[in-house]
């Protein structure tokens, strides 16, 4: 059987190391603070804006948060974003997505300071990516595969890397910073022919794909270390990845689970960007 790729260890250590960067800050006077913007209660996101809120605590940073309903208009959007930009006390900004309103939603990207930038919204922060620019912050969930890699000690330097998915959240930007490590990256989505040929050639293979339990037998072989990213309702509406977990346990060496795998990271790699924003100001 695969090994199991919990991510709440990989979680644990990077928010470890977290606190004892804050309190070296605080020390300065410095308290690591982050703005959460949320548009509409989606239960999603009030979900992750509470285990963030958490996370802060945890690390002893501040957090408060800009609800703003539904229906608000543009004006009253980029009045916060404006607000979030101008405040040096705010050195992180978390900005959920997508707003009903794509108009909005495109004008409070443009405007966000890619500095503040914790979640890799703004065009200049995904320019950054792709530079290689190690003082901006890339998608959350994409570093956080990259961690989980690290942690378990899987080198990416030239292995061969399949990603399938080719979003802006995810996709696009993970296979960059794959690429950036010396990895070569297939990158892999919908008008691909034969996914499974390219999936089943890698030695590191992850799905980002959204669909559920897409990965089966023929996109898998023996050797194989497997991250799974999506977060899906299988026909009896049990969550799920985009793996077929018990098949792919069979065969591979090493598998993240979902829940419980990718997505334990992901908050915590926040509050990683966190620091590092704050850290800046200290330079």
């Amino acid at each position: 059987m695969a090994k199991i790729l919990r991510g709440e260890p990989v979680a644990d250590a990077i928010l470890d190391e977290m606190k004892i960067r804050c309190g070296k800050l605080a020390e300065k006077g410095i308290i690591p603070t982050l703005v959460i913007l949320r548009v509409g209660d989606k239960a999603a996101d009030i979900a992750y804006e509470r285990g963030a809120a958490k996370r802060c605590r945890m690390i002893g940073a501040r957090v408060f948060s800009i609800v703003l309903p539904e229906d608000a208009t543009k004006d009253e959007v980029l009045a916060q974003v404006e607000r979030i930009n101008k405040d040096d006390t705010i050195h992180g900004c978390l900005m959920f997505r997508p707003l009903k309103n794509r108009d909005i939603e495109s004008a409070a990207c443009r405007m966000l300071d890619p500095a503040k930038d914790l979640d890799c919204v703004t065009a200049a922060s995904l320019g950054n990516v792709f530079i290689g620019r190690s003082d901006r912050y890339a998608p959350c969930t994409a570093h956080a595969c990259v961690e989980m890699l690290n942690y378990y000690g899987y080198d990416i330097k030239g292995k061969r890397v399949t990603v399938i998915g080719a979003s802006i959240v995810v996709g696009k930007p993970l296979s960059v910073l794959l690429v950036n490590r010396s990895g070569t990256v297939t990158m892999c989505h919908i008008d691909t022919v034969n996914t499974p040929h390219h999936a089943r050639d890698a030695e590191i293979l992850i799905s980002a794909a959204g669909v559920a339990k897409l990965v089966g037998r023929e996109y898998l072989s023996p050797g194989q270390v497997v991250l799974d990213v999506g977060i899906n309702r299988d026909e009896n509406g049990k969550l799920c990845g985009d793996v077929d977990y018990e098949a792919a346990a069979e065969i591979v060496d090493a598998i993240t689970p979902v829940p419980g795998g990718i997505g334990a990271i992901t908050s915590a790699v926040l509050m990683k960007h966190l620091v590092e924003a704050a850290e800046r100001e200290t330079e």
